[in-house]
């Protein structure tokens, strides 16, 4: 069975990395992060952008879906409300697919320490700590396997990912 891998979480829980490192330990594996398909200075979130932003992702997941040489999707985004997971999946067809729907959710003050670095680092803007610590509370009412990365590396994330994943069958790991 092939997986479609969905990571979703606040701003900082880790998404990215893990949905990288994830590409690297499963096989035939495409990894998209959402945040790529409205990478757009000045940042403008309204009805329009939204609409335009689902299509791009549904657009790219739908070729991954449909490419024969793919076992493997991860898709990594923010994913807060359960109507996005909904739409996102009624606009794919994902027969022949396992679905597999994870949030990786951690405490507020280890949000905010990661948030923090990021932002001391110069990679994030401050504001972001009040957005993503909003959303945190939003996701235990999610139809989503939720992955405590409180105190876990993305490497100890991915891992508990592809176990839940691939159950007691490792994946070969890509060379």
């Amino acid at each position: 069975m092939k997986n479609l891998i969905l990571l979703g979480g606040p701003m900082g829980a880790g998404k990215t990395t893990t949905g990288r490192l994830l590409q690297q330990m499963l096989p035939s594996c495409v990894f998209l992060d959402g945040d790529w398909c409205w990478d757009m200075r000045p940042f403008i979130v309204t009805d329009e952008t939204r609409s335009m932003v689902m299509d791009n992702i549904c657009h790219v997941l739908g070729n991954f879906l449909r490419c024969s040489v793919f076992e493997n999707i991860v898709f990594c985004w923010v994913m807060h409300q359960q109507s996005i997971l909904d739409e996102l999946l009624s606009r794919l067809d994902t027969a022949g697919w396992q679905v597999h729907a994870f949030s990786l959710v951690c405490s507020a003050d280890a949000l905010r320490a990661r948030l923090q670095k990021d932002i001391d680092a110069g990679l994030r803007a401050p504001g972001v700590i009040g957005r993503s610590l909003a959303r945190l509370p939003l996701y235990a009412s999610l139809d989503t396997v939720k992955l405590d990365v409180s105190g876990i590396t993305a490497a100890q994330a991915a891992g508990a990912v592809v176990r839940a994943v691939c159950g007691d069958s490792s994946p070969s790991r890509r060379r």
